[in-house]
């Protein structure tokens, strides 16, 4: 039996007093000794905790015990380290970041994409009238996506409502959106709804429940997750690295995250550009005063930070590493 686990969940729930209940279930995730980070928001829970397997348990146990959150699936992860250092729980808008807020306009509870189980995913997705959608960011469709998929040149989901406009071609198809556990499926599927796409679906329980219950055929390269872990295989039927590095173009499947705190920006490199380079995305970066030490893994504990890099376009972060 594996050391710890590593629970993915989220779950679409209305939540009185929210910011209370923020810390409150801080309080006790502490008590369990659990790390990780978990997003509270008016609309529901997105989490991902590290622990023992007893405090996981106790914890998914809790979950389920609240009528709230009775159908939150948990994606179990076993991990011989914690994917964490602290545990964070903390309140926000919304519990993943899109801007569509308004649950007038979208509201998960009330109309999504069908929900497709990972083997009937497997059996669709390659049917001619079919178009694959993956939801996700640059850096997480860079390291790893379903052959074929449709990728959208965003930074941060919240920019998906205005790329929308470019799937129109695809309209008389029927759309399969995935993610990395379903949570962005269930607002972007909403959206295209609403926006006259007819026939939508989402993968249920993202890529990682895909590659548990359906072996990860097709989806090529390594999944994104965000803890310490940064990537994670999927593929056990015909897996292959799809993602090169950003400096020398070599095919590898690491990520880190630039030792440049001001810039921080997720990129693919190999280790030998890692070591050159000291974990930094370009020479402007290597040489920033503010740069922390590079082990060799890429991955750092996020502390408080001058500039936030996902508020800055990628106009202005050339702009600033050129400085």
């Amino acid at each position: 039996m594996a050391k710890y686990q590593t629970l993915l969940y989220y779950c679409y729930s209305p939540i009185e007093n929210a910011e209370q209940f923020a810390d409150d279930h801080l309080n006790f995730c502490k008590s369990l000794n659990l790390v990780g980070r978990i997003i509270v928001a008016d609309e529901g829970l997105n989490g991902t905790v590290s622990g023992a397997p007893e405090s996981c348990k106790a914890y998914m146990d809790a979950v389920h015990a609240d009528p709230r959150f009775a159908k939150t699936e948990f994606k179990i992860d076993d991990v011989e380290e914690l994917s964490f250092i602290k545990m964070h729980c903390r309140y926000k808008e919304e519990i993943v970041h899109s801007g569509l807020r308004d649950p007038k306009i979208i509201d998960p509870n009330k109309q999504t994409g069908k929900h497709l189980e990972p083997q009937d995913f497997m059996k669709m997705k390659d049917d001619e009238d079919v178009v694959i959608l993956d939801v996700r960011s640059n850096y997480e469709h860079s390291v790893g996506r379903f052959k074929n998929a449709v990728t959208l040149d965003i930074e941060n989901f919240r920019e998906f409502p205005e790329k929308v406009k470019e799937l129109e071609q695809y309209k008389g198809k029927k759309i399969l959106t995935y993610c990395t556990g379903g949570i962005k499926c269930e607002k972007a599927s909403a959206l295209l709804l609403k926006e006259g796409f007819e026939d939508v679906y989402q993968l249920h329980g993202g890529i990682i429940k895909y590659g548990k219950e359906a072996g990860g055929k097709d989806f090529e390269g390594k999944c994104y997750v965000f803890d310490n872990r940064v990537t994670v295989e999927v593929n056990s039927v015909n897996p292959e690295i799809i993602s090169t590095c950003r400096n020398c173009g070599k095919t590898t499947s690491k990520m880190i995250n630039c030792a440049n705190p001001v810039c921080n920006e997720h990129f693919t490199q190999c280790d030998e550009c890692g070591w050159e380079l000291d974990g930094c995305c370009s020479d402007a970066c290597k040489t920033h005063p503010r740069k922390r030490e590079y082990d060799g893994t890429g991955y750092y504990v996020k502390v408080p930070q001058e500039v936030n890099i996902e508020k800055i376009s990628k106009r202005k972060h050339k702009k600033l590493i050129k400085n």
